[in-house]
């Protein structure tokens, strides 16, 4: 694999860090900033706005910017808006701190992921993509609990502020050791925006939204969870954050060969197996080793997804596959917010802690029926008749067109 997914790597770590090292931090910035907890994690949401808005619009904005620079600003501005939070003085000023550190992510990962296919031969293109995913799940496994460890211990500003520094650190590998890559001649915003509305590249999204919901309608209570009803101790919680991050690796390592082989039986599959052990751990929670065994199941099963969308979705986007890539992170920051808002839903009702695998059930189902309707209509629209002529009699022969599972698009 070439140098530069590295340098893309690092800047997805840096992104997985800031993102979910929040959720580590909300009591320390409650008590420094003299506000409730649940007002506190009005910062999560800030984030995850930030991303859906700017997947869109900051893509569509650079459009025509070339591909390493579009990198490199895309993460200054990660940075400034990490910084931006580490200096804070008030609420109200880390709320928009967050939303400015947010901006640049889904479009980050979107053209990194056309980037990652363009520096590899056909054929690899989904494990390069994957490469680069893994920068986002080790965050899990050593930069969340870490950042989480250092903002007790010297205060929540110095997460934001070593954050930073791993930003100005991608800058310069990405400044290092991504090559140029030209732009091709029909790239721009409207070229874009007609390949985000293909039926394929919707249902994709659908797919995303609805599949990686489930996801985070358990991962958002998996504490509560763990502590509540399997029984462990509090100290506890940070280590099984970091299985479920294994986990969340060892998925997307699978997840490259995988879906480079056969993308849309692996996203059948991941779903289909995300529903079921979800329905096991709403039973097996009470049994120690086997939740903890779940944990880190439903995090490789959970991430077994996210690459398998990422190619569908750049594929079906035929010329333009990077409005459409970005937009995916805008989709899986839908299906945080979501999962977490209906499995909060379920636990307020009374229902109990471990209702969300419940609802998580039902939403990787929904996910797993979208997926099998885009692929029957896939199939649909690949067949091709053939029509000739031969020792003057007329022939029709119908088949089906294959599209090969690497992208080898304009980026």
């Amino acid at each position: 694999m070439p140098l530069a997914l590295l340098a893309l790597a690092v800047g997805a770590f840096g992104i997985g860090t800031t993102e979910f090292v929040m959720m580590g931090l909300l009591p320390n910035v409650a008590d420094d900033l003299g506000t409730s907890v649940p007002t506190a994690g009005y910062l999560v949401s800030a984030y995850a706005l930030g991303v859906v808005l700017g997947a869109p619009l900051l893509t569509a904005v650079g459009a025509r910017i070339p591909r390493k620079t579009m990198l490199l600003l895309l993460m200054g501005l990660f940075t400034v808006g990490n910084l931006a939070s580490a200096l804070a003085p008030g609420f109200g000023t880390l709320l928009a701190g967050r939303v400015l550190a947010g901006l640049p992510h889904g479009a980050f990962f979107g053209v990194g992921a056309v980037v990652a296919a363009r520096l590899v031969k056909e054929g690899r293109s989904a494990r390069a993509v994957a490469t680069m995913f893994l920068g986002l799940t080790v965050a899990n496994i050593v930069g969340v609990p870490g950042g989480t460890a250092l903002g007790q211990q010297l205060g929540w500003r110095a997460t934001f502020v070593v954050v930073s520094v791993i930003g100005l650190a991608a800058m310069t590998a990405l400044a290092l050791l991504v090559p140029r890559i030209p732009l091709e001649h029909q790239g721009g915003v409207r070229h874009e925006l007609r390949a985000l509305g293909s039926r394929q590249v919707v249902l994709g999204l659908l797919t995303a939204v609805f599949g990686f919901g489930g996801v985070f309608a358990v991962y958002s209570y998996l504490a509560s969870m763990m502590t509540e009803v399997t029984g462990l101790a509090e100290t506890s919680v940070t280590w099984v954050l970091a299985l479920f991050g294994i986990g969340m690796t060892l998925g997307t390592l699978v997840a490259g060969p995988l879906t480079d082989r056969a993308p849309r039986r692996t996203l059948y599959a991941a779903l289909g197996a995300l529903a079921v052990l979800m329905v096991v751990f709403h039973f097996a929670a009470p049994v120690k080793w086997a939740a903890l065994l779940l944990v880190g199941l439903l995090g490789a099963v959970g991430f077994l997804i996210t690459t398998p969308v990422q190619m569908l979705v750049m594929r079906a986007a035929s010329n333009a596959p990077t409005l459409a890539s970005a937009s995916n992170h805008s989709a899986f920051n839908l299906a945080n917010a979501g999962g977490a808002w209906l499995g909060g839903v379920v636990i307020a009702a009374g229902w109990g802690w471990m209702s969300p695998t419940l609802v998580g059930a039902v939403l990787a189902l929904a996910g797993l029926a979208i997926a099998v309707v885009a692929g029957a209509l896939a199939r649909g629209d690949s067949r091709v008749v053939a029509r000739g002529a031969e020792a003057g009699t007329e022939y029709e022969i119908e088949y089906e067109a294959e599209a090969p599972a690497g992208v080898r698009s304009g980026a």
